[in-house]
């Protein structure tokens, strides 16, 4: 003999059953069950400064393979990098107009690798000015900061990579 307290469950259970329709009716013949697509993380972009401060030309040209090494590897992940070549000292004159061994090379990198930039010490070019007694014009591919150590120390702090070669 059913008892009502199993047959009123029962009823329960059948009635939530046939109040929910299957899964398959949901489905028209234009759309398709898919699977939640993963959310996508931004990743915050690789940093890395890479310090100049002699005057050798296979110094500098070590930087730039290093600099153009890296952002190709990233590149080539999908990944977003950001590259800066801080000169001071007599590493300026990697970007220096009139003095330069690889103007020519920094020139091709910045036309075809935006993510690397380049940066020149005011304090040496200062020096350097008031020591030759002659203005000192840079590439047009370097931009001028007040001081190129301090400038590599707040980059340390801000957690990019420090890399002298």
């Amino acid at each position: 003999m059913i008892r009502f307290k199993d047959a009123l469950g029962a009823a329960l259970v059948l009635g939530l059953a046939l109040s929910v329709p299957p899964v398959a009716a949901q489905v028209t013949k234009h759309s398709a069950v898919q699977a939640p697509k993963p959310p996508v993380v931004e990743r915050k972009p690789h940093r890395l400064v890479l310090q100049v401060n002699t005057n050798e030309p296979a110094m500098m040209n070590l930087a730039l393979n290093n600099a153009t090494n890296v952002a190709q590897y990233y590149q080539d992940l999908g990944e977003k990098v950001e590259i800066e070549v801080v000169t001071f000292g007599p590493g300026l004159h990697m970007l220096r107009d009139d003095t330069s061994p690889v103007k020519a090379r920094i020139s091709t990198i910045a036309l075809s690798t935006p993510a690397i930039s380049f940066k020149a010490c005011g304090n040496t070019q200062s020096n350097m000015s008031k020591a030759e007694n002659k203005d000192i014009v840079l590439i047009p591919e370097a931009s001028v900061v007040k001081s190129g150590v301090v400038r590599v120390m707040e980059l340390q702090e801000k957690g990019w990579t420090y890399v002298k070669p």
